[in-house]
């Protein structure tokens, strides 16, 4: 796939975010008035009438990062400034001209041609007069606008949708499977993620929480478009440390939520802790399918063998027993790929319908295995029969004497049960109990 690229620069603090947020129609990179938010290149596919491009929010030129991190920073505005069609280079009315947009103007006067001078925070038309001096830049007439209030949304998209037209006409693949890749800080996510793109498509360093926001990349395996979400290192609740922190650990949960298959990353050369099990508490109540990355397992060599570091991870996430467990090094790119195709074969499973009768055989089976016991002071459960209503996760209603009655072993045992019988082996199973005489009033 090659859509025409829109590049959002400037220096920072200037609304860059903001205004990607604006033109996609939704909080897709973080605002925060702590400036160097945004590190690495946060994309989205955008659509203007019948024409589709890229759009790449940056971080801010010349910024003096917390974790000295300027340099990569600058190295990803640099690949985007290269790869785009059109810049939208941003400045702040509200601020004034500043030497620091000069610096960014010089870093953009060999692009001249495809920049659009963008002039934010125009939050009131007695403004607009103050935009003058930024004709000192050298580009083309400033186009005012508000990112946050959505004044000159409208024009800005038209000049877009003008300039990307004829560059390419091609149409967006669907995806076919959205991968979240989660775990805690320093767990190798974004050398994993890199590892797939094939390319230094996020910033990778020792330093912990170097990503602070996801980022949705997309690639190509076997002619299909897989989207893979490179997220947040998480930390402990009680070590969030400000706004950014928790606005980075909210995206991590909603990526799980929109994700097809989790890959959960642990990092082999330190033990599972509170943090890891916090992000598998959630994993299972979103009911997502997960794979169990263990990373730097060269790092690990010699300590454990991959037969006991999986017996290991099976004790600590009892709730994650059935997921299918990889040993990779990111760095290496060792055994990244072949996660891959145990994702697919995951998704696969997810999407599966298994007809009733084929259901109901399993649930005789393991009624003939073991019977359900009363509760005290309740009666005996009677399962009736089961029917699978859904898909992602694969749902299955058992329909009972009295949902009250069955007990919480009985319910562990059936889904096991069923897990073993049917073709969802190693993926989460949505088990609903419903009273039959419900379902009679109903009909």
């Amino acid at each position: 796939m090659s859509l025409p690229v829109v590049a959002i620069v400037g220096r920072p603090n200037v609304g860059k975010s903001s205004l990607f947020n604006s033109i996609v129609r939704r909080r897709a990179s973080i605002v925060d008035p702590t400036a160097g938010v945004t590190r690495d290149r946060v994309t989205e596919i955008c659509e203007i009438g019948e024409r589709f491009f890229e759009l790449v929010d940056t971080g801010g030129h010349g910024i003096v990062d917390c974790d000295d991190l300027g340099e990569d920073i600058e190295r990803q505005i640099r690949h985007a400034i290269d790869e785009a069609d059109v810049i939208l280079f941003v400045v702040d009315v509200q601020d004034g001209l500043v030497p620091l947009d000069r610096q960014t103007a010089d870093l953009l006067r060999r692009r001249a041609d495809r920049v659009f001078l963008v002039a934010n925070k125009v939050d009131s038309p007695t403004v607009v007069p103050d935009l003058g001096e930024f004709h000192k830049l050298g580009f083309k007439d400033p186009i005012p606008i508000s990112a946050t209030h959505g004044f000159g949304r409208t024009e800005l998209l038209e000049r877009i949708s003008a300039a990307v037209e004829g560059i390419s006409d091609e149409v967006p693949s669907t995806p076919v499977m959205k991968i979240a890749v989660v775990g805690k800080r320093n767990s190798g996510k974004s050398s994993f993620i890199n590892a797939l793109a094939g390319s230094d498509r996020v910033i990778v360093s020792e330093i912990p929480g170097t990503t602070r926001d996801s980022i949705d990349i997309r690639f190509e395996r076997d002619g299909r478009t897989i989207v893979a979400i490179d997220t947040a290192g998480v930390r402990k609740k009680n070590k969030i440390a400000n706004d950014v922190e928790y606005y980075a650990f909210t995206r991590v949960t909603d990526s799980i939520h929109r994700a097809d298959i989790v890959l959960f990353m642990i990092d082999s050369t330190v033990p599972v802790g509170q943090v890891d099990k916090r992000l598998a508490a959630i994993i299972t109540a979103e009911y997502k399918p997960c794979i169990i990355v263990v990373n730097k397992w060269d790092l690990a060599k010699g300590r454990a063998t991959t037969e006991e570091f999986g017996d290991y991870l099976t004790k600590v996430f009892g709730q994650l027993d059935y997921a299918p467990v990889t040993f990779t090094s990111a760095i290496t790119g060792r055994n990244v790929q072949s996660t891959i195709d145990v994702a697919f074969s995951l998704f696969k499973q997810a999407n599966r319908r298994v007809g009733t009768g084929q259901l109901n055989q399993a649930l005789e089976t393991a009624l003939s295995e073991n019977l359900p016991q009363a509760r005290t002071g309740s009666k005996t459960p009677r399962l009736y029969y089961a029917t699978q209503v859904s898909t992602r996760p694969p749902t299955i209603v058992v329909f009972v004497n009295g949902v009250a009655n069955v007990t919480v072993n009985y319910e562990r045992f059936l889904l096991n049960r069923f897990r073993e019988y049917l073709p969802f082996e190693e993926i989460p199973i949505r088990l609903v109990f419903r009273d039959r005489r419900t379902r009679r009033s109903q009909d």
